[in-house]
């Protein structure tokens, strides 16, 4: 995907009634837990306390329709890198209509970035002919199925505590890159890089009467892979943009590329002397 990620975490609201009952919940799991440590215990209480007893009162529920609460959150699946404990301020009052000053606070811009993240692209297996034993000197066409590598869009919406806001993440193939997996080989294009054409696909499929055609995309090896194979590397890049909430225009985010290899027999053409 590069250098970029989405955001690790992030700031959210919730309403008085949403906290409230995330706060009491958590504290009587914690107590009611046998062999909870009493440490946790002591934690959990004062948390309690701040917010229902202490500089809170009864965590604002009389102000419910007043503002919100905002609490961080982390992304379940990297909550243990360093990115996911910036995030670490505790929950805080917001009013309706106030921005919070705090880095990540939700906004539709995090919303198409978190989007971003959920976004399921198809494997990158491209199609070959032939298809998983050529020969050397012997053109190799590749191509992509065009119903299959298609615009891919992931829509976040959020519509809490006076904040209703939302975004769409969208990433379309825009380029084939292809790594013989060998010096010993050329590329068509020599660039390597086989851009999407016209009508969304990338590459062209082998077909009767192409034989003395040179591939729009594809690859041709120089030598034998012998008792072995070589691992062809193949990556698309998708151009990623999002719409949403005052942002009616797809704005781009970074490029993601993504691939894996495929294993290729490449043989000596055999002749036969009389």
């Amino acid at each position: 995907m590069g250098d970029w990620s989405p955001p690790a975490c992030w700031y959210e609201p919730r309403t008085a009634q949403e906290f409230s009952k995330y706060v009491e919940d958590n504290y009587n799991d914690t107590i009611n837990t046998p062999g909870q440590h009493s440490y946790a215990k002591a934690l959990v209480g004062q948390f309690r306390n701040r917010y229902k007893d202490g500089k809170y009162k009864n965590y604002n529920l009389d102000k419910a329709d007043e503002g919100s609460w905002w609490v961080a959150v982390r992304d379940e699946d990297r909550w243990m890198e360093p990115e996911a404990q910036v995030c670490d301020r505790d929950p805080f009052w917001v009013e309706t209509g106030a921005t919070p000053d705090v880095p990540n606070a939700v906004t539709p811009q995090v919303l198409a970035e978190l989007a971003y993240n959920r976004i399921q692209l198809p494997s990158t297996e491209v199609a070959l002919a032939p298809e998983a034993v050529t020969k050397v000197n012997l053109p190799t066409w590749a191509w992509l199925d065009k119903a299959r590598f298609k615009e891919v869009s992931v829509t976040a919406a959020l519509n809490v505590g006076g904040l209703n806001i939302q975004a769409t993440t969208t990433a379309k193939p825009v380029s084939l890159r292809l790594e013989p997996g060998t010096p010993d080989a050329e590329t068509y294009p020599a660039s390597s890089e086989c851009t999407i054409n016209d009508d969304g696909s990338i590459g062209e499929p082998y077909g009767k009467g192409k034989a003395d055609r040179t591939p729009p995309c594809g690859i041709r090896y120089l030598r034998s892979s012998g008792n072995g194979t070589f691992n062809l590397q193949a990556t698309v890049t998708w151009e990623i943009t999002w719409t949403g909430t005052g942002n009616p225009n797809p704005t781009q985010l970074p490029n993601g590329t993504f691939g894996n290899e495929q294993k290729v027999t490449v043989q000596e053409i055999q002749s036969v002397n009389r």
